[in-house]
């Protein structure tokens, strides 16, 4: 037999051991669909009905990508979500041929003025300047990737002036002074992994005039990867102020004072995304992340729906006054509003007692980071724009919101929002899921599985080498800058030499008949009908 024939007949026992082994697994896969009792459809459809759960399980991926249009995608439609990773990668924040906004919809306006500021008349400070990478877009081809060059580049670093800087705790003994009215909203270590938490303190350190919130849980050396500006979150959990019993331990809540980057502390009653205590699975649980907890490691953690060390705004406050007293710095409290009464009892409280926090964080329900509940994150809390203003004009009309800043979080990632929110009460704003894509997010919504596919919201070291720390930084930095430079270029759209000026007045709301309302005639009645169910009339 010759070397062709030889081999011919190797080939054919090949491809017919190939085919057997298929018919084989067909088989085996068929019988088994066939006698399994969980799923009718496998059941009377055997291998046919696995097409129908593999297009169910990229579902989210093809409505993404394919059905979508460019204005319908959640939790970020891909116009939101292009338009932050455009500010991060290129600076750039320009659109060609108009917004794709339907203006036929209800929604708020910023009042544009006659007579707008100019460049040179913007109140700013001038000087500071920053130096970051960013990309050159020089071709982008259909079949093949991007051409892009990798440049360095510097900008005003556009920050507030030194009169207008924002100083948080003026009373305290460290106050806590800031002059960018942007920054960032609190994620833990746990629910991000180190590459990501490292990434966004060292690009917030490379922006300047900016916080990081660590999240209830507790400061990580990541954290401290530069020296931005740190809040230090205590949720009900205690995590990183805790004993062995799970006790406060106020030695660790001092040494944590002392740490050179830590500003103030917040203590969480609440988060938009969970207004419960926070939740952590056990595979997401190393030793280091239990070292800095405080906790066992590999167990899933639960932090109790609210702190055991007070249960009313008396001890609230008492607790409150108690680690500022310890810790020299500005304490606040992150808070959900769900209805008028909870905004006037606090602001009466304060009132009442000449006590309270020195910044009150109001998280809106549309947050949504890290792992939740589905009937909490659609159904428990207000929004953002429904509950600031209630909190603001409750502290206005007690006459206690000279004592307090205002931290605004809910999905406010581009400088209009951010201008809304400063007319509607805000001093100051949170972002988070911003924050995230810049750092590579891409909304897979698996935040609560440790699989983030890039490497974002997991623990898994294979999973984290994706997020290359050395380029993320710089995405994170140029978002911010970027977000900044919006923010002034609105506020002179508005006739405002800076974003603080901003108030009721220079925003409108326009409803589905195209009738304008202004702000301030909205909360005006808003005010009237609360005074009037406080005095029985």
């Amino acid at each position: 037999m010759n070397t062709a024939n030889y081999l011919t007949i190797i080939s054919f026992v090949a491809v017919a051991l190939i085919l057997v082994i298929i018919v084989a697994i067909i088989g085996y896969l068929y019988m088994v669909d066939r006698t399994q009792k969980e799923h009718p459809v496998l059941r009377n459809y055997p291998m046919i009905g696995r097409v129908r759960y593999f297009l169910e399980s990229i579902g989210p991926e093809l409505r993404q990508y394919l059905f979508n249009n460019n204005n319908e995608g959640k939790p970020f439609s891909r116009n939101d979500y292009e338009h932050i990773v455009r500010s991060a990668k290129y600076k750039r924040d320009v659109i060609g041929y108009g917004s794709q906004r339907d203006f036929e919809e209800k929604g708020f306006y910023v009042r544009n003025s006659m007579f707008p500021k100019i460049t040179e008349e913007l109140k700013m400070d001038q000087d500071t300047k920053v130096l970051t990478n960013r990309y050159i877009l020089l071709k982008e081809p259909l079949f093949t990737p991007r051409e892009e060059k990798w440049e360095e580049h510097q900008s005003s670093a556009y920050l507030l002036h030194d009169e207008d800087a924002v100083v948080i705790g003026e009373n305290t003994k460290q106050p806590f002074r800031l002059k960018g009215l942007v920054g960032m909203s609190a994620m833990s270590y746990g629910s991000l992994g180190n590459h990501a938490i490292t990434a966004l303190s060292e690009g917030l350190g490379i922006a300047k005039g900016t916080w990081m919130n660590t999240g209830e849980g507790g400061i990580a050396p990541y954290h401290l990867k530069s020296d931005v500006d740190i809040i230090m979150q205590i949720g009900p959990g205690l995590f990183g102020v805790r004993d062995t019993e799970g006790n406060f331990d106020w030695d660790e809540l001092k040494a944590k004072s002392e740490i050179p980057q830590v500003k103030a502390f917040e203590i969480k009653l609440a988060q938009g995304a969970k207004t419960r205590g926070g939740h952590i699975d056990a595979e997401k649980v190393t030793k280091e992340i239990a070292e800095i907890r405080k906790v066992e490691p590999y167990k899933s953690i639960d932090s109790p729906n609210r702190f055991r060390e007070f249960g009313d705004f008396a001890s609230l406050f008492d607790f409150i006054e108690r680690i500022r007293e310890h810790t020299g710095k500005p304490v606040g409290m992150k808070i959900v509003i769900g209805s008028s009464d909870e905004a006037e009892e606090l602001a009466h409280y304060m009132k009442e007692s000449g006590k309270g926090p020195d910044f009150i964080t109001v998280d809106g329900g549309e947050g949504g980071t890290g792992a939740s509940y589905q009937e909490l994150a659609d159904s428990v809390g207000l929004p953002i724009k429904a509950a600031l203003p209630l909190v603001d004009s409750a502290l206005r009309r007690y006459g206690v919101r000279e004592r307090v800043k205002l931290i605004a979080s809910g999905k406010l990632f581009s400088p209009d929002r951010v201008a809304i929110a400063l007319a509607m009460g805000a001093d100051l704003v949170n972002i988070a899921r911003a924050f995230m894509i810049t750092v590579g997010c891409i909304q897979a919504l698996q935040c609560h599985s440790n699989s983030c596919p890039v490497g974002v919201a997991t623990s898994d070291p294979h999973l984290q080498n994706g997020l290359v720390i050395e380029e993320k930084k710089y995405r994170v930095a140029n978002y911010l800058i970027t977000l900044r430079k919006g923010l002034f270029r609105i506020s002179a759209a508005a006739g405002l030499d800076s974003p603080i000026h901003f108030e009721r007045k220079h925003v409108v709301f326009k409803d589905e008949k195209g009738s304008v309302m202004p702000l301030d005639d909205i909360y005006k009645s808003i005010i009237q009908k609360a005074n009037e169910e406080s005095t029985g009339n």
